[in-house]
């Protein structure tokens, strides 16, 4: 555990079925830190008895609102000084950990971390196509400041005066499971995303879904060298552009499709 002089630090997550992750997530944190909040969204699995090993402030929430909001609501659970923020499907590094550790320790003024995490997608280490380095801010004063209200694609709300350090070391990130896991998750971002779009008020042309999708594969599998990841470079910049394609098609759907005026 960490000296008693030193600010306290939780690890918060949130967290649906997760109980084949959890546990391998936990055990690289739970020697180090001084509390584990997890906020579950209505797990039908193992999840809380895995996460019941751990820790007692297990929550449940299963009026999903985004993940923004949802981690808005963990983090009302918070007492530590600190919160690192992780997913289940992510493990801390022994140089990570270092890393934190330090920054806890000299808990400089108004600073957030962000850390970096390497992606094991499909049998091997991503490390182009502009996923490596996977900066994330994930460590801050719990005080400090926390997540937008972003359906998906959330992040550290980070205004004037603040600034951001780059912790050494990585965070193994275990992405998909298999080409199932990720259509089903990258469907479900889709939608949110569009969703989230339209509510902004944001419309969709059709001239976006080519424009864009085209865009993104140029730019993963070209532009930022995913050809140098091999056979997995190619499959993902290509799920990608998939990707792209759903959201700017659903978004487009949303805004612009309209039903007949006479009903049959």
């Amino acid at each position: 555990m960490p000296n008693s002089n030193t600010p306290t630090i939780a690890v918060a997550l949130i967290v649906k079925n997760e109980a084949q992750n959890l546990d391998a997530c936990l055990r690289t944190v739970t020697d180090w830190v001084d509390e584990i909040v997890i906020l579950d969204s209505g797990s039908s699995d193992d999840t809380k008895n895995v996460a019941l090993k751990y820790t007692d402030k297990f929550y449940v929430n299963e009026n999903w609102p985004g993940f923004g909001p949802q981690r808005r609501v963990a983090q009302q659970y918070i007492k530590s000084d600190f919160v690192l923020w992780l997913d289940a499907d992510e493990r801390v590094t022994p140089e990570l950990k270092q890393s934190i550790q330090q920054a806890v320790s000299t808990n400089e003024k108004n600073t957030l971390y962000s850390i970096c995490r390497l992606n094991w997608v499909f049998g091997r280490y991503i490390r182009h196509c502009g996923w490596y380095p996977d900066n994330v801010v994930r460590l801050y004063p719990t005080q400090l400041t926390q997540y937008n209200d972003a359906q998906v694609h959330e992040k550290v709300e980070v205004t004037q005066g603040m600034q951001i350090k780059q912790l050494d070391g990585d965070a193994i990130h275990f992405t998909y499971n298999d080409l199932q896991h990720y259509l089903r998750k990258s469907n479900s971002y889709a939608l949110a995303w569009s969703a989230d779009k339209a509510k902004q008020g944001k419309k969709g042309r059709f001239s976006q879904i080519i424009t864009h999708s085209i865009a993104c594969f140029i730019k993963m599998y070209i532009i930022k060298a995913g050809f140098l990841d091999g056979k997995q470079g190619l499959l993902l910049s290509l799920l990608s552009t998939h990707y792209t394609i759903i959201k700017y098609a659903d978004l487009w759907i949303r805004t612009s499709a309209k039903k007949p005026d006479q009903a049959f």
